[in-house]
């Protein structure tokens, strides 16, 4: 097994069992969000297609409520101006 394979499955894994978005796993891991979307959404695919599934589905989920943390975030962020 590689470097790269068991980097994608080391993130893969991760964010199934966490429910983590790309930008959670890249700060958890120290590197970058590129690396990780990179590793999971097209390097996965080659080594380990069932997986690389779970982790779309996962990633959809964060896609689809993506705008909702975005206005936690800026509602957050104003109440603790005010």
């Amino acid at each position: 097994m590689s470097d790269i394979e068991s980097r994608a499955k080391l993130f893969a894994n991760y964010i199934i069992e966490n429910q983590a978005t790309v930008r959670a796993t890249a700060k958890n891991f120290c590197t970058s969000k590129s690396t990780v979307h990179k590793d999971v959404a097209e390097r996965l695919e080659k080594f380990n297609p069932s997986l690389a599934g779970e982790v779309k589905k996962v990633l959809e989920i964060n896609k689809s409520e993506r705008h909702l943390r975005g206005g936690m975030a800026t509602k957050m962020k104003y109440s603790k101006i005010s």
